[in-house]
């Protein structure tokens, strides 16, 4: 077995772990990034779509790429659809912000490219990844050509998604884990047609939750409310557009339409699990915490850690002193438990609930109401979905 020897050993090169080793380049420290998944299964895996303020700020900061603000589309708001009407949130006039619609396999394919143009190791395809934080924190794999490796680090990073084999090497009774399971699931689908609106349309009706989004001038992505156990093959095209205009089309607004691929049902889990560290390993984005797809707060969580998670390696790196590793946890937290929430209320507040009352049924068009009715109401929602400043 071959042994090589860097300052951050990173399990996962998705964003995340892309985007840690590169603000670590940055910062003058190398390190060795792995990923069971080839270049191409990450370049081509359909991930949402939705990055805050900060997140466009870091990526274009950081020197990744200004792809974001120059090929993204940026959006000022974003509309909440129920009874028939439209009700636009104005993110600029509320809270002075905006989002970029900017697919994540972008995001992976910049960060990708320029830690290639920057002599970075990353290396795809390999197999058999263990872990070791027993002593010297070390990461094993079988490479793309064969090879055996141990690569010995200072620092172990897990930022391999939400069956991390980083999070499973904590030692039993170190972590807490809170869990739910939504009783629903997203049918998602990609369509080749022009925008049906140029902002995304989050809406509820009475035969389920709907949302209109976009990819390109040409290409959009829709989701609808169904049972998590709906099976894909059992849709047909026809089938599809009538479930997606009895939830939408309406009062002069109709669906611009076109042929169907890509389709999939996406599944509703809430995870979190703290503390985010043991010994000299942490752990990143979806290795921590998942979120619902309703409030679009999945990958901008894991570049919000990472931003956090640089900041705690760097000053370690520097002085040595553990403390500032025990830290991260509780920096990176608190805007977790927020995102969880805002994506819960979203969710809740949209999505046709199994036995819901007549009363259940009218309170959430109240709620709906109440946030489309009120500045303050509407100003919340604007802050959560642009993202909160970090903490300190």
């Amino acid at each position: 077995m071959k042994t090589l020897r860097t300052r951050v050993a990173i399990v996962g090169a998705g964003p995340a772990g892309l985007m840690l080793s590169h603000l670590l380049h940055r910062s003058g420290i190398d390190s060795v990034v792995v990923d069971h998944r080839t270049h191409e299964q990450i370049a081509t895996t359909i991930r949402a779509g939705i990055l805050e303020a900060g997140s466009v700020r870091l990526l274009v900061d950081s020197g990744v790429s200004d792809h974001v603000v120059t090929e993204g589309d940026r959006h000022d708001g974003v509309v909440l659809r129920f009874d028939g009407e439209n009700h636009r949130i104005d993110f600029q006039d509320l809270v002075g912000e905006s989002v970029w619609l900017y697919p994540q396999t972008d995001v992976f394919l910049d960060l990708a490219a320029r830690r290639k143009a920057d002599g970075g190791d990353v290396r795809y395809g390999v197999s058999d990844t263990r872990v070791d934080i027993v002593d010297r924190p070390a990461m094993m794999f079988t490479d793309s050509d064969g090879a055996a490796i141990r690569v010995e680090a200072e620092l172990l990073i897990g930022a391999d998604g939400s069956h991390s084999i980083c999070r499973r090497a904590f030692p039993p009774g170190i972590r807490t884990e809170w869990f739910r399971e939504y009783p629903f699931a997203w049918f998602g689908f990609l369509t080749e047609a022009p925008q049906s609106h140029p902002e995304l349309v989050y809406t509820r009706s009475a035969h389920g939750f709907a949302l209109i989004s976009q990819r390109t001038p040409t290409m959009q992505r829709m989701y609808f409310q169904c049972s998590p156990d709906e099976r894909v093959e059992d849709w047909d095209e026809d089938r599809i557009w009538a479930e997606m205009r009895k939830r939408v089309n309406g009062n002069g607004f109709a669906l611009k339409e076109g042929p169907i691929s890509g389709a999939m049902v996406l599944p509703f889990r809430s995870f979190v699990t703290a503390p985010m560290r043991h010994r000299r390993m942490l752990l990143a984005g979806d290795a921590a915490h998942t979120v619902p797809p309703t409030g679009a707060k999945g990958l901008n969580l894991a570049l919000a850690d990472v931003r956090v998670l640089h900041e705690a390696i760097t000053e370690f790196l520097a002085d040595g002193n553990e403390d500032v590793l025990g830290v991260y946890t509780d920096r990176a937290i608190d805007r977790v438990w927020k995102a969880q929430h805002f994506s819960y209320w979203m969710t809740t507040m949209l999505h046709s609930a199994a036995g819901a009352t007549a009363f259940d049924i009218e309170r959430q068009r109240g709620e709906l109401s109440l946030v489309t009715g009120s500045r303050h109401g509407a100003a919340y929602l604007a802050e959560a979905y642009t993202g909160w400043q970090h903490s300190k």
